[in-house]
This record gives C-alpha cells, structure tokens and sequence, in this order.
C-alpha cells in the first residue's frame, strides 16, 4: 500500500520556517498512527521523495500562516511521485511528542516562544545550550516508536488494527541501525518478548 510519512515544521512571525524532523510509518496508509509503528528518520524515502515533501511541507506552513509548530502528514505512493497531504494539525500532538523525543528539539518550548512572537533565530536550544532554534536537527542514529495496547481492559475490543485508535501507551527506542532501533523497542513492549526470534 501507500506509505504514510509526517514532517515536523515550525514557523515565526517573520517567515523563518524549518522542519524538525520527518518520520515514517512502517504500517501503510489507513492504519492510525497511534496504532502504527513509527520509524525516524524515515528509513525508505529517496533522496528526491525527502526533499519533494519537505518543501512542501514548508509552503503549507506559509500558505496557511500557521505561526509555531505543524504536523503534516501525507500519503505516498511507492511506486511513483505521486502524493497527497492527508492531515494538517498546526498544534503538538503526539508526533509532536516523538519528534521533539527523537531529535531532542524541544517543540513544545519553541512553539510557545514562537507564540509570544520571538523569532527562531533568538531562540536558544534547551537542550544542546549552544545552537538555536533555527537550526534543523539532523540524527546520526535511528527511533522506532511502537504501540502498546492492553485490550484486556476494554470489552468487545477489536484486535485488529485499522483508523481508529485503541493503543494506551508507546515506547521508542534509539539505536545506530535501525534493526537496533526495532530491537529494543520489542524487547521494552513487552518484558516477555526478547526481540526478533533468531
């Protein structure tokens, strides 16, 4: 099926505009995000597939005057170029959260100071205390996010996964491969489950 990829993208007052991170969905178009495992940076886009979304990423932003943090989300067909933007939340949610987790960019700090009208480049990183917030993260290390889900709790409670979301909780997981990053991130769902089976 098509892929699902989301952008990350914040904005001031005066036009500057960057995109913190961009994640990928391991599960195709039409399961729910919160119900899908979830891998940063996006692990199968090309170069041109990366770059193409971004920039548009980047002019929703604008076109929609949207002043502090976006979430974009698109579908992507992978046999082609061919995308559409399927949701646009111009507020943090919980991919907010995940990016702002990955990349250590704190976007829920940056979004208000963006709201208060202080422009990017005067906002100073929290978290690296050297770099500001105008500059784009870039990771040298792979984060699998998977869902947790505890159906016992609920009654009559499909299994399946599809567009409506029944996971309680996450967790993610950082590794230099992503293999790594996949790993770990089964081993901490569930405390008896030690990863892929050899």
């Amino acid at each position: 099926g098509w892929k699902e990829v989301e952008y990350e993208v914040v904005r001031d007052a005066f036009d500057n505009c960057i995109t913190v991170c961009n994640m990928e969905n391991v599960d195709p178009l039409g399961i729910h995000t919160g119900e899908s495992i979830v891998v940063a940076p996006s692990q199968t886009l090309s170069n041109k597939e990366y770059n193409m979304l971004r920039t548009t990423a980047i002019k929703v932003i604008r076109n929609f005057g949207v002043v502090g943090e976006c979430n974009i989300q698109y579908a992507l067909n992978p046999n082609s170029e061919e995308y559409y933007i399927i949701e646009v939340n111009a507020r943090l949610s919980r991919s907010s959260a995940l990016a702002s987790k990955a990349t250590g960019y704190p976007l829920a700090y940056v979004a208000a100071k963006l709201a208060l009208g202080v422009p990017l480049p005067d906002i100073k990183n929290s978290v690296t205390g050297v770099t500001t917030a105008c500059f784009e993260p870039s990771l040298d290390y792979c984060v699998v996010k998977i869902p947790r889900w505890d159906l016992h709790k609920f009654s009559r409670v499909s299994t399946k996964i599809g567009s409506s979301m029944k996971s309680v909780g996450e967790v993610m997981a950082i590794g230099r491969k992503f293999e790594e990053a996949f790993q770990k991130a089964l081993r901490m769902v569930d405390e008896n489950v030690n990863g892929f089976d050899p």
